[in-house]
């Protein structure tokens, strides 16, 4: 890397924490985080990013969710067989911005490109934008869940995004419009709010009674409400966690497999998750557990 970026880097992350953004180390030249605990480590501590940018040339990750941002992220098409679906498929759209376009024009909104912009490594746009308030919107990919649509990603609680000033590929991340960052479109914000979760009802874990099964219905009752207490985008992963905990248990002889991948199973589909998807995870994790067989002291 030339001296004359080398030296650009420090300067765009102070320039990124001045704004009150709060930045951490990418590996150099790449996308991927060059700490552990990127979000939590995150700062806007001048000292500190000194410190840090002293020392190899480490691109510049912004934590959104710190920083109170929602970066809505327009991207490229990644070959020719990268087409768009059905849904997304009239005269004209080629690309995410071209879909955004669609959304505001079904919606009888503007295009909410009056803010600070950032233009990407592969020619895609990065829409900065102010978290509504109280409200912790979570990242979405694409036409997933409750996302925008194809060749749209949003990044906010738990994500990041690539600060101006690195690099990926040989090819930089630029400002492309230096403007103020406008507040969150409420109507972006309302299609990108989770639905309420149905009214969950209590699933009935038939244990035996005593001491020993006192114990194991806590042991399940507290995976079980691990699951339906976790946030959109870590639901399938506490599924797992809770499957590997129980998976002990069950390869220790207390618990019984197919009660147990019913419970977790329905568990899983009041918070919204999807059967096939749960029993897999719910598979995964059982196996995952029989290495570690658990038992209960009499």
């Amino acid at each position: 890397m030339p001296q004359a970026e080398r030296l650009a880097l420090p300067h765009a992350a102070l320039d990124a924490a001045a704004r009150g953004w709060h930045v951490f180390p990418l590996r150099p030249g790449d996308k991927r985080p060059a700490i552990t605990d990127w979000e939590t480590r995150s700062t806007t501590d001048p000292a500190r990013i000194a410190r840090c940018w002293a020392h190899p040339p480490y691109n510049i990750g912004i934590a959104t969710g710190p920083s109170r941002l929602v970066v809505v992220d327009l991207d490229q098409p990644k070959g020719p067989d990268d087409t768009p679906p059905t849904a997304w498929a009239p005269p004209g759209v080629a690309d995410g911005a071209d879909v955004l376009a669609v959304l505001c024009e079904r919606h009888g909104q503007p295009f909410p490109d009056d803010t600070f912009t950032v233009r990407t490594w592969s020619g895609g746009t990065h829409l900065y934008c102010t978290a509504p308030e109280d409200e912790p919107l979570r990242n979405t990919s694409g036409d997933k869940g409750n996302g925008l649509g194809w060749k749209i990603d949003t990044r906010a609680q738990g994500g990041y995004v690539v600060a101006p000033g690195s690099t990926f590929d040989g090819h930089p991340y630029e400002t492309a419009r230096q403007a103020p960052v406008a507040p969150l479109p409420p109507w972006i914000a309302e299609l990108l709010r989770p639905a309420p979760l149905p009214p969950q009802t209590p699933i009935a874990v038939a244990l035996p009674a005593g001491r020993r099964g006192k114990w194991l219905r806590a042991a399940v009752n507290d995976e079980l409400q691990r699951v339906g207490h976790a946030q959109e985008g870590e639901r399938n992963r506490a599924l797992y966690i809770a499957s590997v905990a129980l998976g002990q248990l069950v390869a220790g002889g207390e618990l019984g497999e197919h009660e147990v991948t019913e419970w977790l199973c329905t568990s899983a589909l009041q918070v919204g998750l999807g059967e096939r998807e749960a029993r897999r995870a719910i598979a995964s994790g059982l196996r995952a557990g029989a290495k570690r067989p658990r038992t209960v002291a009499a």
